[in-house]
């Protein structure tokens, strides 16, 4: 009997080996890694004895707050530290997803292999900053003729030269192919080209954002909401979070994706009506200067009056509200930002575990890289193009934008033609009437 009960003892204790047991005990860990405490009796507090998430979450919001106050100092300095800010994050995105693949041994039998992939990563660069930018620098020089002659030139071949920069990398890559690294290279060309697209696409829709102005549905407006979505889905799912939201995104919870929503949501009508009344970051850019600006910002940030019904009003003490109408297109942003946005995000995990990473990068403490953050943003910046394109400019040229393809595209000689031209027309059109 003693013997007996010595041996239901260790088995009890599990100090009896067992092959089956640290496989259970890893399995029951990983499980309860998802949301801590949340099988806890009671309802228990979520972050009782973990003093590991505290120290996590202080210094993911001391980068935080880094982060916001250095992005707040670059909105106030103007649209061309934004563009210079979003080159750099640009830079840091390739360096991070061009390391995901790299080989240590296959690169060092393949002496500069790494320049040609940042070849071809500013010859994208010149081409896609050359077409958002080319009229705004022709805007800046036009006072100087002989800058002005040599930009139009520039403009001109801009195609060519980008095209040339590109076909010399291409000849580049098959002269540096090496016999039994052919896969290794081909995947690595490949892959660079999927970064180049990853990368541009969202930075030149957000780039023409910027210079359209850099508040509201162009670029500081859902850049803030991404922002404040992810902060406080990160927040709510640190203290409330029980009920796992995406396996592929196993932190994620379904009480950090709605307390994020609803906050978002209220953040969006409330920011666009405190921006919208600042002039520096409503009125569109047209050259590529840092002085102060001067516009109508138009319509949509003029206050309207809003009656407030009677069931409403008898509860309240106002009887109407006053409300931009550029607030309404904000949440509209603020629910794509709520629900749609953070698939980018679930879409960067599974990029992860697909190559087995924890994050793409370590340039930020606690938040993992630069493409870490920029994951949800590259779709808000497409769709913030798109809505504003689609939904608020008008459909009626202006006079500006006719003016400006006349000076970028025409000579001086076809200039006068056309003035001469459309003099002759305005004078029958007054005659005859």
């Amino acid at each position: 009997k003693t013997e007996n009960v010595s041996n239901m003892h260790k088995e009890n204790t599990g100090d009896a080996p067992s092959a089956h047991t640290p496989r259970v005990r890893h399995h029951r860990k990983r499980n309860t890694d998802v949301v801590a405490g949340a099988g806890k009796p009671n309802g228990s507090h979520l972050l009782v004895n973990d003093s590991s998430k505290y120290k996590s979450f202080l210094v993911r919001a001391y980068s935080t707050v880094w982060m916001i106050g250095g992005f707040a100092l670059i909105v106030y300095l103007g649209h061309l530290y934004i563009t210079a800010m979003v080159v750099v994050i640009q830079i840091f995105m390739a360096r991070e997803l061009f390391n995901l693949l790299r080989k240590t041994h296959e690169d060092k039998q393949l002496p500069g292999f790494r320049l040609l992939n940042w070849h071809f990563f500013f010859t994208a660069m010149l081409f896609v900053y050359g077409r958002i930018l080319s009229q705004r620098l022709v805007n800046t020089v036009t006072p100087d003729k002989v800058l002005y002659r040599l930009v139009t030139s520039l403009i001109k071949y801009h195609m060519a030269i980008c095209y040339s920069l590109y076909i010399s990398g291409f000849v580049w890559f098959i002269l540096t192919l090496k016999k039994k690294m052919y896969k290794y290279q081909f995947s690595q060309y490949a892959w660079t080209h999927m970064i180049l697209i990853v990368v541009f696409t969202q930075s030149s829709f957000t780039v023409a954002n910027i210079f359209e102005g850099i508040f509201w549905l162009l670029f500081l407006l859902p850049a803030s909401l991404i922002v404040i979505n992810d902060i406080f889905a990160y927040i709510c799912g640190f203290f409330f979070g029980r009920t796992p939201l995406i396996k592929l995104s196993p932190k994620k919870t379904w009480e950090g994706f709605i307390g994020a929503s609803i906050t978002t949501m209220i953040s969006a009508f409330l920011l666009a009506d405190i921006m919208g009344r600042f002039l520096w970051l409503t009125c569109p850019r047209e050259d590529l200067s840092t002085g102060w600006l001067q516009c109508d910002p138009g319509p949509l940030f003029k206050q309207e009056t809003h009656a407030l019904p009677g069931w409403i009003s008898n509860w309240l003490p106002w009887k109407e509200i006053y409300v931009l109408p550029v607030q309404w297109h904000a949440l509209c942003l603020g629910l794509f930002a709520s629900i749609i946005a953070p698939f980018g995000g679930f879409f960067a995990s599974g990029f992860k575990r697909a190559f087995k990473v924890k994050d793409f990068g370590d340039s930020i403490p606690g938040h993992g890289g630069i493409t870490d953050r920029m994951d949800c943003q590259m779709v808000m910046a497409v769709f913030a193009y798109i809505y504003h394109q689609s939904f608020v400019v008008p459909e009626s040229l202006s006079v500006d934008k006719l003016l400006d393809q006349i000076i970028t595209n025409l000579t001086l000689e076809e200039q006068q033609a056309l003035f001469m031209k459309l003099g002759q027309v305005l004078q029958e059109k007054v005659i005859g009437s």
